[in-house]
């Protein structure tokens, strides 16, 4: 069994009075990428916002645990020295700030460098972070900025979303590097959690588990290329391996 780099037990959090997360438990072991599918608004941006104690979720019962350490009371930049990365599904901008100045304060990285060329990032190092870029910049931006964090655990909210088919490639690839470097897919040592709305990004990344994520709980798991199809299907109420698990349950 892998080790596991995150550890989630019956997790419930809240936004102000309203709870959002209702008892959800997740493992992810080195090496391992899963992905969450779900309806918007059924708590999966809230699930890593939680994971990395981002102001104003509150996180009511449960447990987290980052590479064998508790996180409840840890705060976030503590989360993040733990080995922890997360890319925004809509990153803020930052003015005064320039992306290439921002970059050298965080790079852990073995090439900066060539993680720019390769998100043909270099005529944006000059510019504010994240101001006036479109929807494929931003990602691109939030990517390497997790190269250059370079930690053991990514967690990535739809990295597909608002990006044309072209630049899912490329982010794709650059996903693929920061988790695995130069090394086949079997030795990949570092993990992700990935949330996918599409699912195209499952074209270009080998995930090893999918979740369906819905009214703040994982109600099934399994292969997430099968459960991905049953959702094209027949929606995410139609999922096959979530309506086995529900023909299950007591």
């Amino acid at each position: 069994m892998a080790e596991d780099v995150l550890e989630i037990a019956d997790l419930h959090v809240s936004v102000g009075d309203k709870a959002i997360i209702k008892g959800t438990d997740l493992r992810v072991g080195k090496g391992e990428v899963h992905v969450l599918f779900g309806p918007n608004g059924s708590g999966k941006s809230t699930l890593l916002a939680a994971v990395m104690r981002l102001p104003g979720y509150t996180q009511t019962s449960g447990s987290i645990t980052v590479n064998g350490t508790p996180t409840e009371t840890l705060s976030t930049d503590a989360i993040a020295r733990l080995g922890v990365g997360i890319s925004f599904q809509h990153p803020p901008a930052i003015r005064g700030v320039t992306l290439e100045r921002f970059l050298k304060r965080i790079d852990r990285s073995d090439d900066l460098e060539a993680a720019v060329a390769r998100l043909d990032m270099e005529r944006f190092l000059g510019r504010e972070l994240n101001v006036g870029f479109s929807g494929g910049e931003l990602k691109r931006a939030e990517i390497l900025k997790l190269y250059a964090q370079n930690p053991q655990l990514l967690l990535i909210d739809e990295p597909e979303s608002g990006v044309d088919i072209e630049n899912i490639a490329v982010i794709a690839r650059a996903i693929n590097t920061i988790l695995q470097g130069e090394r086949p897919m079997k030795l990949r040592e570092k993990s992700a959690l990935i949330i996918t709305h599409t699912g195209h990004i499952l074209n270009y990344i080998d995930a090893d588990v999918g979740h369906v994520f819905m009214d703040g709980r994982i109600v099934c798991s399994g292969n997430p290329q099968t459960i991905m199809e049953d959702i094209r299907k027949h929606g995410f109420a139609g999922c096959a391996a979530c309506l086995k698990t529900q023909k299950a349950l007591p």
